[in-house]
């Protein structure tokens, strides 16, 4: 090593801060999570990746002309990243079980009851109004809608919004069945419920996204890219005459993208901007809202139980957010461990259809909201 390395060496070891080293360190976990826990591998190896390249000194990866900074630029900065997850994720979504049984519908909007509640909490903690709607769409329980969201609303908050929106969908199996338990009875838990025996034809399917998309964009213009995105990857599936682009969103678009952008997401995690108070705040209030969005499911789900005459399982309501089709399955789990003959995945499906649903309509109706006020 001649003097000029030695010199950049040491430049390199005086720019490295105690926070760079933290969010190394934050980095170096998620990339163990992923690995080792099998955490949203997809999502937590990227982000964890592009932490510890964002807290690297003197790489200028995150500087204007950077890998980083030009995949920011590219696809966030222009809402693609975020737009074309949403397409893989309409190619990958079967609404069937939702069309079959149409007042899932119901329960796709009380699960983002926590959305617009922890959205008064964080006005009422001082944040200003355009990051407290950010902060609340945290509880979509949706990585795309929440990047969507607050790189329009509140960009600087995108790091801490995106990992604790992605963080929290590797928890559904951790965070719900707690809220399930405690929001129900043994009796209700052990509900049976028939399936429906009229298949959905073709031209339902086909019309659905069309119509969905359609009515949306008429009353809720703002949430129109983000639903137009999800509907045309679902035509894409249900067309059934373009296999091969079918194939390509929910395979090679899926996969691309998602892989710049988690490395986007961890490369926005630098050390001085992320490590604030806020951001635990941030966690925190994040936490809250998928506490109180599945809490919102499942009550409305006993009010579907009592109106029913006790013949519709309130586990179902749990199901009522963004987390397909992780949420759908661990309701079928739970239902199964009171009941192992007890199975409500189709119908649990269709709430986690209608949430995917929900979640997007949710975050156009924020955004919405707020485009005369900010």
């Amino acid at each position: 090593m001649d003097v000029s390395q030695l010199r950049v060496l040491l430049q390199a070891f005086d720019a490295l801060t105690w926070k760079n080293l933290v969010m190394i360190a934050i980095g170096g976990l998620l990339v163990y999570l992923a690995i080792a826990k099998e955490y949203e591998p997809m999502l937590l190896l990227p982000i964890g990746f592009g932490a510890i390249l964002a807290n690297l000194p003197l790489t200028g990866i995150t500087d204007e002309g950077g890998m980083l900074h030009v995949l920011y630029q590219a696809g966030i900065a222009t809402e693609l990243f975020p737009l074309f997850v949403f397409i893989a994720i309409g190619a990958m979504t079967d609404f069937g079980p939702l069309l079959e049984n149409p007042r899932m519908a119901l329960l796709g909007a009380a699960g983002q009851f926590g959305i617009f509640g922890v959205l008064m909490l964080a006005l009422l903690l001082g944040f200003p109004m355009n990051e407290a709607a950010s902060i609340g769409i945290i509880g979509a329980i949706d990585g795309p809608t929440a990047i969507y969201v607050s790189s329009k609303l509140a960009p600087q908050l995108l790091a801490p919004i995106a990992v604790a929106a992605y963080s929290y969908m590797s928890l559904v199996p951790i965070i719900q069945p707690p809220v399930m338990r405690l929001l129900t009875t043994r009796e209700e838990r052990l509900v049976r419920m028939p399936y429906s025996s009229k298949p959905v034809s073709r031209v339902v399917r086909v019309l659905f996204p069309l119509v969905v998309t359609l009515l949306v964009s008429l009353i809720a213009p703002k949430a129109s890219p983000l639903i137009a995105a999800l509907m045309f990857g679902n035509l894409l599936r249900e067309s059934l005459v373009v296999g091969r682009l079918s194939d390509a969103a929910q395979n090679e678009l899926a996969n691309l993208t998602t892989l710049f952008l988690g490395l986007v997401i961890g490369g926005t995690m630098h050390g001085e901007a992320f490590l604030q108070l806020d951001t635990l705040m941030i966690l925190a209030l994040g936490l809250l809202a998928f506490v109180l969005d599945t809490a919102g499911g499942v009550l409305f789900g006993k009010l579907m139980y009592l109106l029913s005459g006790k013949k519709f399982n309130p586990l179902i309501g749990a199901a009522g957010i963004s987390a397909f089709p992780m949420s759908a399955r661990l309701v079928h789990q739970v239902a199964m461990k009171e009941d192992y003959e007890n199975f409500l995945l189709m119908h649990a499906m269709g709430a986690n259809a209608a949430g995917q649903l929900g979640s997007v309509i949710a975050g156009g109706v924020v955004l919405a909201l707020l485009a005369g006020i900010i």
